[in-house]
């Protein structure tokens, strides 16, 4: 690497990329150490060793015959419990079915993957955006996105939070409160629009050569001025000319010497002057665009975070306790199969489709070098625009839902946050008969959430 005549503000600098997981591999590791501490349930101390060891061992509920009228019995011989387990599973759909037709929990799932779309789409190609828009080295962009942006994004999170717990927000008001913030969020990227750098003037690209009458139409990198210099666009090198226009390497400017002087293609400019500079040449107004852009973006981020909470908290108040953590094992598959597979080849797509220059290596079509700054920024933009307008009619709907027909899709309690729904979604469909039963009065007959008689199970626990 000490031969390497490259530097980290060269285009083709990419550094140790792999640094960052290893970092957050690492800490991911340690700080699941801890959890192997807690007990499998969470609940009251047993105040008894026997009780204490009990707690610890594996859950045996799996092995045991649950009848279709809820009532826990002891295991009949030639009872598999291989059986038993299949047909838990088997339940699986009618369950994920039973969830899935409830419009309110449908509704917050799609609007929480649309909300993640936009962070897995547009924060994903963030830091490109950056460089594209307002010159900025890839290091740069990433240090500037990495020091604002993501606290920024922690804070929201933490913000929202709070005011969930101290506006003891019911579900109405935890819906109110992601609709406001989603309109705001989205106003902040509609502003994103007006903020940018056009692309400039690009010998061959988006200006002919010496400002002649060559038609747009035509345009090509390579000139008389530079038939001879063999130039090869294998790699973007941008240099700025004495002229003011932007040239792909000193190749494409003609220049003869290593001093980047002596440029054939600077024909504007007296001779001895015709020199270039590395790098793009800088936009009228563009640093100030950019600070803008990075104040906007900061707040965009703060505020758009603060929805995950009160999406949460809706989420679990609309399923009841019981199904509390397959709902939840529900979102997190659904965020990750529609929220984080297509939209990143969404935006991809949109952004090749703005490209005014690939570049070829060995005859193939390789990176793109060059991008149209206004059309990338509009088109950009406006996908998470309509991502974020999605949400807010998913929203909408959900609180139409609610406030038409409120108590028929609210499952539990309203008020400030308990403890008790916080780690209801620890509880499994196995021990949760279990663990509702106090442990002073062990000779009560144990309820178990039958999932094949969902509907009769729910009448049976009003009248008990």
């Amino acid at each position: 690497t000490g031969k390497l005549d490259i530097t980290p503000d060269d285009p083709r600098w990419i550094g140790a990329w792999w640094g960052g997981f290893l970092l957050c591999g690492a800490l991911l590791f340690f700080s699941s150490l801890p959890m192997f501490g807690f007990p499998q349930a969470l609940g009251p101390r047993p105040e008894r060793a026997g009780d204490s060891e009990q707690a610890m061992l594996p859950d045996r509920d799996c092995q045991r015959h649950k009848p279709s009228n809820g009532v826990l019995r002891h295991p009949l011989d030639g009872d598999s419990s291989t059986t038993t387990c299949f047909q838990q599973l088997r339940v699986i759909p009618k369950v994920t079915k039973h969830l899935l037709s409830n419009p309110v929990f449908t509704c917050i799932i799609l609007a929480a993957c649309m909300e993640i779309a936009v962070v897995a789409g547009f924060a994903a190609f963030l830091g490109k955006y950056l460089e594209q828009q307002f010159n900025l080295t890839t290091s740069s962009a990433n240090q500037l996105l990495g020091m604002t942006a993501i606290p920024c994004a922690c804070l929201g999170i933490f913000l929202g939070g709070l005011l969930v717990k101290k506006l003891s927000l019911s579900a109405l008001g935890a819906i109110r409160m992601a609709m406001l913030v989603n309109l705001v969020s989205t106003a902040c990227y509609v502003s994103f629009l007006f903020l940018g750098c056009d692309t400039g003037p690009v010998a061959g690209v988006t200006v002919p050569y010496g400002n002649n009458s060559t038609p747009t139409s035509s345009l090509d990198p390579y000139s008389p001025c530079n038939n001879n210099c063999e130039c090869q666009t294998d790699s973007f090198t941008p240099v700025c000319g004495a002229d003011g226009v932007t040239y792909l390497s000193a190749c494409f400017a003609g220049c003869s010497s290593t001093n980047l002087s002596g440029c054939s293609c600077l024909t504007s400019v007296p001779p001895e002057n015709a020199t270039v500079v590395p790098g793009k040449c800088p936009s009228p107004g563009c640093e100030e665009a950019f600070l803008t852009f990075l104040c906007v973006m900061c707040v965009c981020s703060m505020i758009g975070a603060m929805a995950q909470t009160p999406s949460v908290i809706i989420l679990i108040r609309t399923v009841s306790p019981e199904l509390k953590s397959y709902a939840l094992g529900v979102l997190f598959l659904l965020l990750r199969l529609l929220g984080f597979i297509p939209p990143p080849l969404i935006f991809g797509a949109g952004i090749d489709s703005t490209c005014l220059f690939w570049s070829t290596f060995c005859g193939e079509q390789g990176a793109c070098a060059l991008y149209d700054n206004v059309v990338y920024r509009y088109l950009y933009v406006s996908i998470a625009i309509a991502l974020k307008s999605f949400a807010f009619i998913l929203y909408t709907t959900t609180w139409q839902c609610l406030r038409k027909n409120y108590k028929r899709y609210i499952k539990n309690h309203e008020g400030g946050l308990s403890t008790s729904e916080f780690f209801a979604s620890t509880l499994t469909l196995d021990n949760l008969g279990r663990d509702s039963v106090p442990q002073n009065q062990p000779h009560r007959t144990k309820f178990i959430y039958n999932l094949e008689d969902h509907e009769w199970c729910e009448n049976m626990e009003s009248v008990l």
